[in-house]
């Protein structure tokens, strides 16, 4: 049996197809470095991609904003925690209605938090009304509120689909497709949808 070692040693260097390698450094120097087929670094050229915050941006975070209404906006907690997504939407207010996820910035914006449990068993229209009155209080003050739980998927989506049938009158089919077309990854719960489809304001 080899031994990984020797495996490795025996690895012909011939095998190995020039290749170009992005390298993003500390200071946020955006590198390209070009091998040679021996897999040594021929060339180091430097990328001008605009200033970098020095840091490589994780792809996997959900900053995407829907927006449902010019001061109704819905995402996750991901854009909730980003303070440069919520700077360029202007958001002034932010309706947390997640478990356990914390306000991070309440020197700077409005909160209200609603501990709302993702399960079809929750009476998530007991919730509208007290919801509707932080996003009216908003609106009034001609502020931006953010609507969020933890994906963005079902507790918030439901809570601005909600909005819309209570606030704006709007059938569910109505008020979901506009949610929908802000923020095409919504998805509420079998229980929520249920309820929100024979909600009568």
């Amino acid at each position: 049996m080899h031994s990984l070692a020797q495996e490795i040693h025996g690895f012909s260097k011939n095998c190995l197809r020039k290749q170009c390698t992005r390298v993003t450094t500390v200071t946020g120097r955006k590198l390209l470095e070009k091998r040679s087929e021996g897999g040594e670094v021929e060339q180091v050229e430097e990328l001008d991609e605009g200033g970098g915050c020095g840091f490589v941006e994780d792809l996997s975070l959900d900053l995407q904003v829907g927006v449902v209404r010019p001061f109704l906006l819905l995402a996750s907690q991901d854009a909730a925690h980003d303070i440069d997504t919520l700077q360029r939407h202007q958001v002034t207010h932010v309706l947390n209605v997640a478990y356990g996820v914390n306000n991070l910035f309440p020197d700077q914006l409005l909160y209200k938090t609603l501990q709302i449990l993702d399960v079809p068993d929750t009476d998530i229209t007991s919730y509208l009304g007290e919801c509707s009155s932080f996003i009216d209080l908003a609106r009034e003050q001609g502020g931006v509120v953010l609507v969020h739980c933890n994906a963005g998927v079902s507790r918030s989506a439901s809570i601005v689909i909600g909005y819309l049938m209570l606030r704006e009158s709007l059938p569910f089919d109505d008020a979901y497709s506009q949610v929908k077309l802000a923020r095409p990854s919504i998805r509420p719960n079998p229980g929520f949808y249920q309820q929100l489809q024979s909600y009568k304001p």
